[in-house]
């Protein structure tokens, strides 16, 4: 299994007891033609998570690979790469973090059937349900486009870090070795990691559902960073000062998109800060009549809902999975 694993599934886990089960049922669930290995990482959690992680590994040991650590490495900088990847022994790399989990046990396959068929191709994505752990319920898609296609660099700066579903991610362990620095300075690795792959190559989308992102989790990385205006205009600097970093790598082929999306950047910052009479100004009306901001319009919706307490059926419930 170690020497002919044609994918290594790239899985952290901090504090997910309530969901790395169903995430790492939904790796086992996969049915492909190639072997494959699953890392898990927990980063020292202080739940149950690693007390679970170990219950697979003993029903697992040939396929379930985990990192036990003491100390929490994401709170120092620490990226996907140098957490999990310099491990892996697989041609492809396939990203689900502890709370999120696969649909379709033929998402791999399909995944790697077409990047092997297409060597000029570097990272292969898909869409995702978008599942509210308030509500309990899926509250939309992750979808960048209605039909399958490539996806061009400019498209991937533009889209920022919510275009992809990280849990959708599968992409060529070679071109991810060699990162330029950008990568490591940004603190977080899908957005870069996507950008850095669309650079040197192509990035092909499939238009299908294979994967469930939640979105409310407490504790989760977005949750800890955009729950409050410094945080938020933190972020939102840190992501200036990566987009900088890129455009000066790439001898500045990107200035103008990168010059765009700082500006769109900003003003969602300034929406989420409530700052409008800022932000409906004629310097930023281009977004306001874009299909994104009605969709993160749409997505405030949903969480005002919760506060006014909605109850009503999922529309999609997934069991949760148990060992035998």
């Amino acid at each position: 299994m170690d020497k002919d694993a044609l994918v290594s599934v790239d899985c952290l886990a901090y504090n997910h007891e309530k969901y790395i089960a169903e995430a790492i049922e939904s790796f086992l669930m996969q049915k492909t033609n190639f072997d494959f290995e699953i890392l898990i990482h927990d980063d020292a959690s202080t739940d149950k998570t690693a007390a679970i992680i170990r219950e697979y590994e003993e029903k697992y040991p040939d396929l379930i690979k985990p990192l036990y650590q003491k100390h929490n490495l994401f709170s120092q900088g620490a990226t996907m790469l140098q957490i999990n990847q310099r491990r892996a022994k697989g041609k492809y790399i396939a990203i689900c973090e502890g709370d999120d989990f696969w649909t379709d046990p033929y998402k791999l396959q399909k995944q790697v059937d077409y990047l092997e068929a297409n060597p000029e191709c570097d990272l292969c994505v898909h869409s995702a349900y978008q599942y509210s752990e308030a509500l309990n319920k899926v509250v939309g898609k992750v979808r960048p486009s209605r039909k399958s296609r490539m996806f061009s660099a400019e498209e991937t700066i533009l889209g920022g870090g919510e275009l992809f579903p990280t849990n959708s991610m599968v992409y060529r362990r070679v071109k991810a070795d060699d990162v330029p620095g950008f990568y490591f300075d940004a603190g977080y690795g899908d957005y870069p990691l996507a950008i850095h792959l669309a650079h040197n190559g192509q990035v092909h989308y499939m238009d299908e559902e294979m994967s469930v992102y939640r979105v409310d989790v407490k504790g989760a990385w977005s949750e800890k960073t955009l729950t409050n205006t410094i945080n938020s205009t933190k972020q939102n600097d840190g992501t200036a000062k990566l987009l900088d970093k890129i455009n000066s790598h790439t001898n500045l082929q990107y200035n103008e998109m990168i010059e765009r999306t700082k500006k769109k950047n900003y003003f969602y910052l300034l929406i989420r800060q409530q700052k409008f009479k800022e932000a409906f100004n004629k310097e930023y009306a281009m977004f306001l009549l874009e299909s994104e901001f009605v969709k993160r319009i749409w997505r405030k919706f949903w969480k005002a809902r919760y506060y006014f307490k909605d109850k009503r059926d999922s529309i999609f419930v997934k069991p949760r999975k148990k060992l035998a």
